[in-house]
Protein backbone atom coordinates (compact mmCIF):
# COMPACT_ATOMS: atom_id res chain seq x y z
CA UNK A 1 0.00 0.00 0.00
CA UNK A 2 1.51 3.44 -0.89
CA UNK A 3 1.54 6.61 1.13
CA UNK A 4 -1.51 8.76 1.11
CA UNK A 5 0.87 11.31 -0.91
CA UNK A 6 1.47 8.91 -3.48
CA UNK A 7 -2.59 7.74 -3.59
CA UNK A 8 -3.73 11.55 -3.99
CA UNK A 9 -1.21 12.05 -6.98
CA UNK A 10 -2.13 8.78 -8.69
CA UNK A 11 -6.11 9.58 -8.34
CA UNK A 12 -5.55 13.02 -9.42
CA UNK A 13 -3.65 11.73 -12.70
CA UNK A 14 -6.69 9.62 -13.35
CA UNK A 15 -9.65 11.76 -12.68
CA UNK A 16 -7.48 14.01 -15.58
CA UNK A 17 -7.11 11.31 -17.51
CA UNK A 18 -11.25 10.33 -17.39
CA UNK A 19 -12.14 13.61 -18.28
CA UNK A 20 -9.60 13.61 -21.47
CA UNK A 21 -11.12 11.07 -22.17
CA UNK A 22 -14.60 11.56 -21.66
CA UNK A 23 -14.26 14.73 -23.32
CA UNK A 24 -12.68 12.76 -26.63
CA UNK A 25 -16.04 9.94 -26.55
CA UNK A 26 -17.98 13.23 -26.87
CA UNK A 27 -16.09 14.95 -29.79
CA UNK A 28 -16.28 11.13 -31.50
CA UNK A 29 -20.07 11.33 -30.81
CA UNK A 30 -20.70 14.24 -32.07
CA UNK A 31 -18.68 13.31 -35.22
CA UNK A 32 -20.24 9.65 -35.35
CA UNK A 33 -23.80 11.21 -35.95
CA UNK A 34 -22.75 13.18 -39.16
CA UNK A 35 -20.58 10.09 -40.46
CA UNK A 36 -23.34 7.83 -40.13
CA UNK A 37 -25.64 10.19 -41.50
CA UNK A 38 -23.89 10.29 -44.50
CA UNK A 39 -22.81 6.36 -45.06
CA UNK A 40 -26.81 5.95 -44.23
CA UNK A 41 -27.70 8.22 -47.48
CA UNK A 42 -25.24 7.03 -50.17
CA UNK A 43 -25.47 3.23 -49.63
CA UNK A 44 -28.64 2.39 -50.99
CA UNK A 45 -27.53 4.62 -53.93
CA UNK A 46 -24.12 3.07 -54.52
CA UNK A 47 -25.21 -0.74 -54.05
CA UNK A 48 -28.01 -0.28 -56.49
CA UNK A 49 -25.13 1.18 -59.03
CA UNK A 50 -23.01 -1.36 -58.14
CA UNK A 51 -25.12 -4.08 -59.54
CA UNK A 52 -25.76 -2.06 -62.34
CA UNK A 53 -22.38 -1.65 -63.04
CA UNK A 54 -21.86 -5.18 -62.66
CA UNK A 55 -24.71 -5.97 -65.32
CA UNK A 56 -23.44 -3.30 -67.74
CA UNK A 57 -20.22 -4.82 -68.09
CA UNK A 58 -21.49 -8.41 -68.35
CA UNK A 59 -23.30 -6.98 -71.08
CA UNK A 60 -20.84 -5.29 -73.18
CA UNK A 61 -20.68 -6.90 -76.46
CA UNK A 62 -16.38 -7.10 -76.21
CA UNK A 63 -13.97 -6.33 -73.17
CA UNK A 64 -12.19 -3.48 -74.98
CA UNK A 65 -15.41 -1.21 -74.75
CA UNK A 66 -15.14 -1.16 -71.26
CA UNK A 67 -11.24 -1.23 -70.35
CA UNK A 68 -12.04 -1.91 -66.42
CA UNK A 69 -13.57 -5.09 -66.59
CA UNK A 70 -10.57 -6.63 -68.49
CA UNK A 71 -8.94 -9.19 -66.48
CA UNK A 72 -5.29 -9.62 -67.00
CA UNK A 73 -4.39 -12.28 -63.82
CA UNK A 74 -3.12 -11.47 -60.96
CA UNK A 75 0.89 -10.65 -61.93
CA UNK A 76 0.73 -6.70 -60.15
CA UNK A 77 -1.48 -5.93 -57.15
CA UNK A 78 -2.25 -3.09 -55.87
CA UNK A 79 -3.30 -3.69 -51.66
CA UNK A 80 -5.45 -0.32 -50.83
CA UNK A 81 -5.33 -0.25 -46.66
CA UNK A 82 -7.83 2.42 -45.53
CA UNK A 83 -7.97 3.08 -42.03
CA UNK A 84 -7.45 6.65 -40.03
CA UNK A 85 -4.47 9.29 -39.22
CA UNK A 86 -5.10 9.16 -35.41
CA UNK A 87 -5.32 6.51 -33.35
CA UNK A 88 -6.80 5.46 -29.51
CA UNK A 89 -9.82 3.86 -31.85
CA UNK A 90 -9.13 0.27 -30.51
CA UNK A 91 -7.96 -2.23 -32.61
CA UNK A 92 -9.82 -0.36 -35.92
CA UNK A 93 -6.44 0.12 -37.46
CA UNK A 94 -4.80 -2.81 -36.33
CA UNK A 95 -7.10 -4.99 -37.51
CA UNK A 96 -6.65 -3.38 -41.66
CA UNK A 97 -2.96 -3.77 -41.04
CA UNK A 98 -3.28 -7.74 -39.73
CA UNK A 99 -5.42 -8.15 -42.75
CA UNK A 100 -3.08 -6.67 -45.41
CA UNK A 101 -0.04 -8.21 -44.13
CA UNK A 102 -2.05 -11.89 -43.70
CA UNK A 103 -3.07 -11.34 -47.63
CA UNK A 104 0.75 -10.42 -48.72
CA UNK A 105 1.26 -13.48 -46.56
CA UNK A 106 -1.08 -15.84 -47.90
CA UNK A 107 -2.71 -14.59 -51.15
CA UNK A 108 -0.06 -12.55 -52.64
CA UNK A 109 3.49 -13.87 -51.88
CA UNK A 110 4.85 -14.75 -54.91
CA UNK A 111 4.01 -11.19 -56.53
CA UNK A 112 5.60 -9.44 -53.24
CA UNK A 113 8.63 -11.45 -53.71
CA UNK A 114 8.59 -10.66 -57.19
CA UNK A 115 8.56 -6.97 -56.44
CA UNK A 116 4.99 -6.84 -58.03
CA UNK A 117 2.70 -5.73 -55.05
CA UNK A 118 2.39 -2.41 -53.75
CA UNK A 119 0.78 -0.48 -50.83
CA UNK A 120 -1.69 2.41 -51.00
CA UNK A 121 -2.44 3.49 -47.47
CA UNK A 122 -4.89 6.14 -47.16
CA UNK A 123 -4.53 6.81 -43.49
CA UNK A 124 -1.00 7.82 -41.36
CA UNK A 125 -1.51 4.91 -39.23
CA UNK A 126 -1.32 2.42 -42.14
CA UNK A 127 1.55 4.24 -44.10
CA UNK A 128 3.23 4.48 -40.98
CA UNK A 129 3.18 0.84 -40.41
CA UNK A 130 3.92 -0.57 -43.51
CA UNK A 131 7.26 1.91 -44.10
CA UNK A 132 8.87 0.80 -40.48
CA UNK A 133 8.37 -2.53 -42.60
CA UNK A 134 10.06 -1.20 -45.74
CA UNK A 135 6.75 -2.31 -47.69
CA UNK A 136 6.18 -0.42 -51.43
CA UNK A 137 4.07 2.22 -49.80
CA UNK A 138 2.74 5.32 -51.18
CA UNK A 139 0.01 7.31 -49.31
CA UNK A 140 -2.69 10.16 -49.50
CA UNK A 141 -3.19 11.18 -46.00
CA UNK A 142 -4.95 14.51 -47.00
CA UNK A 143 -7.89 13.07 -47.16
CA UNK A 144 -9.47 12.91 -44.02
CA UNK A 145 -8.75 16.67 -43.78
CA UNK A 146 -12.12 17.09 -46.00
CA UNK A 147 -13.54 14.08 -46.97
CA UNK A 148 -15.23 14.93 -49.67
CA UNK A 149 -16.63 13.65 -53.76
CA UNK A 150 -14.13 15.98 -54.74
CA UNK A 151 -11.76 15.17 -52.67
CA UNK A 152 -11.50 11.31 -53.20
CA UNK A 153 -12.21 11.87 -57.08
CA UNK A 154 -8.37 12.95 -57.59
CA UNK A 155 -7.09 9.56 -55.61
CA UNK A 156 -9.52 7.24 -57.74
CA UNK A 157 -8.53 8.38 -60.77
CA UNK A 158 -4.94 7.73 -60.46
CA UNK A 159 -5.74 4.39 -59.69
CA UNK A 160 -7.57 3.94 -62.11
CA UNK A 161 -5.60 5.49 -64.66
CA UNK A 162 -2.77 2.89 -63.53
CA UNK A 163 -5.04 -0.18 -64.19
CA UNK A 164 -5.68 1.31 -67.73
CA UNK A 165 -2.03 1.46 -68.58
CA UNK A 166 -1.33 -1.99 -67.25
CA UNK A 167 0.69 -0.65 -63.91
CA UNK A 168 -1.95 -3.06 -62.25
CA UNK A 169 -3.67 -6.11 -62.81
CA UNK A 170 -6.00 -5.95 -59.65
CA UNK A 171 -6.98 -3.37 -56.83
CA UNK A 172 -7.92 -4.86 -53.59
CA UNK A 173 -9.79 -2.30 -51.26
CA UNK A 174 -9.03 -3.07 -47.27
CA UNK A 175 -11.31 -1.38 -45.04
CA UNK A 176 -13.88 -1.44 -41.87
CA UNK A 177 -17.55 -1.66 -42.86
CA UNK A 178 -19.92 0.73 -40.45
CA UNK A 179 -22.48 -1.70 -39.01
CA UNK A 180 -23.23 0.19 -36.37
CA UNK A 181 -21.27 2.34 -33.29
CA UNK A 182 -20.16 -0.22 -31.63
CA UNK A 183 -19.03 -3.24 -34.50
CA UNK A 184 -16.81 -2.67 -37.66
CA UNK A 185 -17.25 -5.51 -40.45
CA UNK A 186 -13.62 -5.96 -41.71
CA UNK A 187 -13.88 -6.87 -45.63
CA UNK A 188 -11.80 -6.95 -48.50
CA UNK A 189 -12.94 -6.10 -51.80
CA UNK A 190 -11.58 -6.44 -55.51
CA UNK A 191 -12.29 -2.95 -56.58
CA UNK A 192 -10.76 -3.77 -60.43
CA UNK A 193 -10.98 -4.97 -62.75
CA UNK A 194 -15.17 -4.81 -62.66
CA UNK A 195 -16.90 -7.80 -61.19
CA UNK A 196 -19.83 -9.47 -62.39
CA UNK A 197 -22.91 -10.13 -60.99
CA UNK A 198 -23.01 -14.00 -59.92
CA UNK A 199 -25.12 -16.33 -57.22
CA UNK A 200 -28.23 -16.14 -59.50
CA UNK A 201 -29.81 -19.35 -60.00
CA UNK A 202 -30.38 -19.08 -63.69
CA UNK A 203 -28.49 -16.68 -65.40
CA UNK A 204 -30.72 -13.35 -67.08
CA UNK A 205 -29.54 -11.28 -69.72
CA UNK A 206 -30.43 -7.77 -68.75
CA UNK A 207 -31.12 -6.05 -72.32
CA UNK A 208 -29.77 -2.59 -72.12
CA UNK A 209 -30.74 0.67 -74.23
CA UNK A 210 -27.88 2.48 -74.26
CA UNK A 211 -28.49 6.39 -74.58
CA UNK A 212 -26.82 8.65 -75.73
CA UNK A 213 -23.82 5.35 -77.02
CA UNK A 214 -21.83 3.03 -75.78
CA UNK A 215 -18.64 4.96 -75.68
CA UNK A 216 -20.63 7.38 -73.83
CA UNK A 217 -21.86 5.59 -71.13
CA UNK A 218 -18.06 3.80 -70.94
CA UNK A 219 -16.40 7.37 -70.69
CA UNK A 220 -19.04 8.75 -68.26
CA UNK A 221 -21.08 6.19 -66.07
CA UNK A 222 -18.94 3.34 -65.59
CA UNK A 223 -16.28 5.36 -64.19
CA UNK A 224 -18.18 7.77 -62.09
CA UNK A 225 -19.67 4.64 -61.11
CA UNK A 226 -16.17 3.19 -59.84
CA UNK A 227 -15.83 6.36 -57.78
CA UNK A 228 -18.82 6.16 -55.98
CA UNK A 229 -18.09 2.80 -54.63
CA UNK A 230 -14.32 4.17 -53.82
CA UNK A 231 -15.89 6.83 -51.94
CA UNK A 232 -18.78 5.04 -50.19
CA UNK A 233 -15.82 2.58 -48.64
CA UNK A 234 -13.59 5.60 -47.39
CA UNK A 235 -17.22 6.89 -45.89
CA UNK A 236 -17.54 3.31 -44.09
CA UNK A 237 -13.83 3.53 -42.87
CA UNK A 238 -14.40 7.30 -41.74
CA UNK A 239 -17.87 6.35 -39.85
CA UNK A 240 -16.35 3.19 -38.53
CA UNK A 241 -13.35 5.07 -37.04
CA UNK A 242 -15.83 7.46 -34.88
CA UNK A 243 -17.69 4.59 -32.96
CA UNK A 244 -14.78 2.50 -32.55
CA UNK A 245 -12.78 5.58 -31.04
CA UNK A 246 -16.11 6.21 -29.01
CA UNK A 247 -16.69 2.99 -27.79
CA UNK A 248 -12.69 2.76 -27.02
CA UNK A 249 -13.10 6.32 -25.00
CA UNK A 250 -16.37 5.09 -23.47
CA UNK A 251 -14.26 2.00 -22.23
CA UNK A 252 -11.37 4.28 -21.05
CA UNK A 253 -13.69 6.34 -19.01
CA UNK A 254 -15.67 3.30 -17.23
CA UNK A 255 -12.22 1.58 -16.50
CA UNK A 256 -10.84 5.35 -14.52
CA UNK A 257 -14.00 5.37 -12.91
CA UNK A 258 -13.27 1.64 -11.65
CA UNK A 259 -9.84 2.49 -11.00
CA UNK A 260 -10.64 5.80 -9.14
CA UNK A 261 -13.37 3.59 -6.86
CA UNK A 262 -10.95 1.42 -5.81
CA UNK A 263 -7.73 3.85 -5.43
CA UNK A 264 -10.44 5.97 -3.07
CA UNK A 265 -11.01 2.80 -1.01
CA UNK A 266 -7.15 2.24 -0.70
CA UNK A 267 -6.74 5.89 0.64
CA UNK A 268 -9.67 5.72 3.10
CA UNK A 269 -8.24 2.42 4.60
CA UNK A 270 -4.56 4.13 4.62
CA UNK A 271 -6.18 7.22 5.92
CA UNK A 272 -7.83 5.00 8.70
CA UNK A 273 -4.52 2.85 9.25
CA UNK A 274 -2.43 6.37 9.78
CA UNK A 275 -5.22 7.71 11.81
CA UNK A 276 -5.27 4.51 13.98
CA UNK A 277 -1.45 4.69 14.64
CA UNK A 278 -1.24 8.34 15.57
CA UNK A 279 -3.86 7.86 18.51
CA UNK A 280 -1.98 4.22 19.49
CA UNK A 281 1.33 6.64 19.85
CA UNK A 282 -0.85 9.41 21.29
CA UNK A 283 -1.95 7.05 24.23
CA UNK A 284 1.62 5.10 24.40
CA UNK A 285 2.92 8.64 25.41
CA UNK A 286 0.27 9.10 27.76
CA UNK A 287 0.33 5.81 29.86
CA UNK A 288 4.57 6.30 29.67
CA UNK A 289 3.93 9.75 31.56
CA UNK A 290 1.78 8.40 34.02
CA UNK A 291 3.61 5.87 34.61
Amino acid sequence: MGSLKEIRTRMQSIKTTRQVTSAMKMVSAAKLRRAQEAIIRIRPYADKLYEILGNLSDSLDTLEENPFAIDRGTDRILLVSVNSNRGLCGAFNANVNKRVMQLIREDFKTQFYAGNLEIMAIGKNSFDFFRRRDFKVSHNNQVYDDLSFEQVVQVVENIMQAFVKEKYDRVYLVYNEFKNAATQLLKVEQFLPILKIEGKAEKQTTDYIYEPSVEEIVHELIPNALKIQFYKALLDSFASEHGARMTAMHKATDNATDLLRSLNLQYNKARQASITGEILEIVSGAEAMNG
